[in-house]
């Protein structure tokens, strides 16, 4: 048993020696990061610096104060190497030991008399008057940003190295001045793009600009404004102008998540187009329209029943080509058939699916193969009745996918409906009822795809605000 548990030690040697004997791994290190702050590395990627050593250390044994000792010793070499550095013009490596000197937590007072010497010794270097001439100049000439010898650039690198340099605190305070006057002319000519981007840049030059908050405020207004003619355009159908309005937003403000959705609804008004081109078999338009939908809403249910929708008004047309010369016998027995099958697609509710066998693509293949017969004709004239009535049952039962599914096939039966606008509201505001119950009970997750449902029907429908607040409220706290 003794071989064994040698042979065992032998095979795992360090691991196992660790395991048993913490003690001695300790030491090693201590011992290996003294040598390492001997020798002058004090840090290191690889994990040899003095730092990581007494760290690995410590790690091992938080109890024992030598790895927190020879933690400071490495700040304190740090902080001398700082000055080293300094004494020899090398800025960056100063820097950075005085960045490790800090980071080990070296009396402040020390780092921070050591970074005064050094702002000024780069002061010194660079030629601090020289930058404030060029940045004056630059100012003068309107070359505000846009290059490191433009006028904002040049203030800040002098601020860098002297923080309190009247000429270039004034200076930028002035310059950014001009650059937000900028800013509103932009705003004036509606051009958001240009007056985000110098507002941001002012942000980032000096947060605290008297100026900032006005010129904030006004951008805000902007993005509102056409925000607000986004929704006017898409509520009216002019899916072109509320598609500019939504994107000249989002460049201005990428993240803005109004603007998404509302470029999702205008990809949804560009599938409804679709449909109702298909419906009249013009496919190039349709294409085209379905394109454009794919583009702004990809993920979209209603675009991808619109697919649908085209590739039935295709099949459709393709069969109503293909089959002009079909025997009248054969003809009449097919037809019987398609119309057989469409009542038993209408018993059990399958209007638009499955594809091929739903009662509407059985109504279209009879349509094609004999569009004047008079069984055709009514089954038509009574396919359209049954789609509202199924719609009005479901949506007074609360039934509301079965709802949509009937309110779907009403739209592809008849896509010019005007009626279509309120019948998509109301189901919109049965989403946002239902979904706002489950929401009390705590069904983050049916609230969710009810935001989305009610979204991609009507997003003015009344309470989708407030209901999409809610949503988001519990959903981010989940």
């Amino acid at each position: 048993m003794t071989v064994v548990l040698i042979a065992l030690v032998v095979m795992l040697r360090r691991p196992l020696a660790d395991v048993l004997w913490p003690e001695t791994r300790v030491q090693a290190l201590l011992g290996q990061a003294d040598h390492a702050l001997h020798e002058g590395r004090l840090d290191a990627t690889d994990g040899t610096g003095a730092r990581q050593l007494y760290e690995a250390a410590q790690a091992l044994d938080a109890d024992r104060n030598e790895a927190a000792k020879g933690l400071a010793r490495v700040a304190q070499a740090a902080l001398r190497a700082a000055g080293q550095a300094l004494q020899q013009n090398r800025f960056d490596e100063a820097r950075a030991h005085l960045l490790l000197a800090r980071e080990l937590q070296v009396p402040r007072p020390q780092a921070d008399a050591l970074a005064a010497r050094l702002r000024a010794r780069e002061a010194e270097h660079a030629g601090i008057d020289g930058v404030l001439q060029a940045a004056s100049q630059a100012h003068a000439a309107h070359r505000l940003l846009g290059s490191e010898d433009a006028a904002l650039p040049l203030y800040q690198r002098v601020l860098t190295l002297q923080p309190t340099r009247i000429e270039a605190l004034e200076g930028r305070e002035d310059a950014l001045s001009d650059l937000l006057l900028e800013a509103n002319r932009h705003l004036q000519r509606h051009e958001l793009v240009e007056a985000a981007a110098r507002i941001a840049a002012a942000r980032g030059f000096d947060a605290g600009h008297v100026d900032l908050p006005q010129a904030e405020a006004a951008l805000t207004n902007a993005l509102d404004a056409r925000r607000r003619a986004g929704a006017r355009d898409l509520a009216r159908g002019r899916l072109e102008s509320a598609r500019s309005a939504y994107e000249a937003v989002l460049v201005a403000l990428p993240e803005d998540a109004a603007a998404r959705q509302g470029l999702e609804q205008v990809g949804i008004g560009y599938a409804r187009q679709a449909e109702r081109q298909a419906a009249d078999f013009r496919f190039g338009p349709a294409e085209h329209q379905l394109g454009l939908a794919r583009a702004l809403a990809p993920q979209s249910m209603r675009v991808a029943q619109a697919e649908q929708a085209v590739a039935r008004a295709r099949a459709a047309h393709q069969r109503q080509s293909r089959e002009p010369n079909v025997p009248a016998r054969e003809r009449e027995q097919r037809v019987r058939a398609l119309l057989a099958a469409m009542e038993q697609a209408e018993t059990k509710g399958q209007w638009l699916t499955p594809p091929g066998e739903s009662a509407y693509d059985t109504l279209r293949a009879a349509q094609a193969l004999s569009p004047d017969h008079p069984a055709v004709r009514q089954a038509a004239a009574r396919l359209l009745p049954a789609v509202r009535d199924c719609y009005e049952d479901e949506l007074r039962a609360n039934r509301i996918r079965r709802a949509q599914a009937c309110q779907q096939a009403w739209q592809t039966l008849q896509p010019r409906d005007p009626a279509l606008a309120d019948v998509r509201r109301r189901l919109a505001e049965k989403w946002i009822a239902v979904g706002d119950e489950r929401l009390r009970a705590g069904e983050v997750g049916f609230a969710v795809d009810a935001l989305g449902q009610a979204r991609s029907l009507d997003p003015l429908a009344n309470g989708f605000s407030e209901f999409e607040q809610r949503v988001r409220s519990v959903a981010g706290e989940n």
